[in-house]
């Protein structure tokens, strides 16, 4: 696995900024290094590390796609394309869910997904999905491993836990974003953010802060501190019909520790 150490670099890009298209300069098995600590690592294809984490995904990418699984919609255009070619974008929430005042809701809760029947086959293969990243990262950077396992004990319930590292999950159909960092998650922990692509370019993760640009090909994993650095995901444009760019994203949230 090739090592890149990252260092700061300057630039003028600041929180809510669109983020615009950047070609991938981190295309191959990396192993992320800050000060001399692993950070994060970039796997190109999981299924050259783990067959059964391949096919769960593989699952949980099918599901997601069918009416099976209840998902947010929104229709907008990423700003490369005319009004007449839209494209169809929407999320779901699994684990999770932090208590939102503004919204009335006072306390933590458990998403509404696992309240539909049919949804019941996508959130297993999510979780044993999940349960496959973590015995990934204790592999591959023991460290990562350690440290999670230890903020997680510390700040999470067990009841509000998505297997052992995390507590949440998002699956993200053709959704672009603006520059943004993930305040909400334990200051320490990291998220992972696997795609699955079918005919379409962008939705790379963006890092200004070390001039980096994650390559999201299919059936790629990312490892990385959200909370650290501000980033953002590149315009998704579709190469032909039914073109499209998913990411399966596990994460940690600190709003569950006095609850």
């Amino acid at each position: 696995m090739k090592r890149v150490d990252l260092k700061l670099v300057e630039h003028n890009v600041k929180i809510g900024d669109n983020c615009k298209m950047f070609t991938p300069n981190i295309t191959e098995d990396t192993m992320f290094y800050e000060d001399g600590e692993v950070i994060g690592f970039f796997i190109k294809n999981i299924g050259e590390y783990s067959k059964k984490l391949e096919g769960l995904i593989n699952i949980s990418n099918k599901e997601l796609r069918s009416k099976n699984v209840p998902k947010s919609q929104m229709k907008r255009s990423s700003g490369l394309h005319s009004k007449e070619n839209e494209v169809l974008q929407y999320s779901t929430i699994i684990g999770s869910v932090p208590p939102k005042p503004h919204m009335r809701r006072v306390y933590p809760t458990v998403s509404s997904v696992h309240n539909v029947p049919t949804a019941r086959t996508f959130i297993k293969a999510m979780l044993l999905s999940c349960k496959e990243c973590e015995k990934l990262i204790k592999e591959i950077a023991p460290t990562i491993y350690e440290k999670q396992i230890k903020l997680i004990e510390e700040n999470v319930p067990e009841k509000w836990r998505f297997s052992k590292m995390f507590t949440s999950s998002i699956s993200n159909y053709n959704i672009s974003a603006p520059f943004h960092r993930d305040n909400g998650n334990i200051k320490g922990c990291v998220n992972v953010i696997i795609t699955k692509r079918f005919a379409s370019e962008g939705g790379n993760l963006n890092v200004p802060d070390y001039g980096a640009t994650m390559d999201s090909s299919d059936n790629s994993m990312l490892v990385y501190p959200a909370w650290k650095n501000v980033h953002g995901v590149t315009p998704i444009v579709a190469l032909k019909e039914g073109g499209y760019r998913n990411s399966l994203v596990f994460y940690p949230l600190k709003a569950f520790k006095n609850h």
